[in-house]
């Protein structure tokens, strides 16, 4: 069976020709974008902390994450930000990132998980991630939760 032109992996006849590192004239950059993201979910406090450390060695991870993570995936439409919070705190735990769990609990937070919900995701992440896992997290989402709605029962 032939493909159609429309399947194939060419570029359009006309589209100016495309490399690593670049994009289309008419698609937008995502940085912008991005960093408004990120400051909506991570809080500014986080990110001018992040933005202050920036030096040669880390000022192209720190554009890297800005303009793909933030501005390419989470402004994406197809999911809401609570949605994707979950699904980065299931990440986080199975990794084993406990230091980006913090701040992605607040974050979970800031999206609109309640303690509750933030509790059940992590429940869920003991059976597919690991008892070990989970306990670890636990913790970390404890005291976030303690520290930024005041002590839970």
């Amino acid at each position: 069976m032939s493909s159609s032109p429309s399947s194939s992996s060419a570029p359009e006849p006309g589209a100016a020709p495309t490399g690593p590192g670049q994009r289309p004239a008419d698609r937008p950059d995502p940085y912008g974008p991005g960093m408004e993201v990120r400051r909506a979910v991570l809080g500014d406090d986080h990110v001018d902390r992040a933005s202050a450390s920036i030096d040669d060695f880390t000022a192209e991870f720190q554009e890297f994450i800005t303009r793909y993570a933030w501005g390419e995936v989470w402004t994406r439409p197809a999911i809401d930000r609570r949605t994707r919070s979950v699904v980065t705190l299931t990440a986080l735990v199975g990794g084993g990132h406990l230091d980006e769990l913090a701040f992605h609990t607040r974050a979970a937070l800031r999206n609109g998980l309640t303690p509750v919900e933030i509790k059940e995701v992590l429940l869920q992440t003991a059976i597919y991630c690991g008892v070990p896992a989970a306990n670890s997290a636990f913790k970390v989402a404890q005291q976030v939760i303690r520290e930024e709605t005041g002590p839970q029962e």
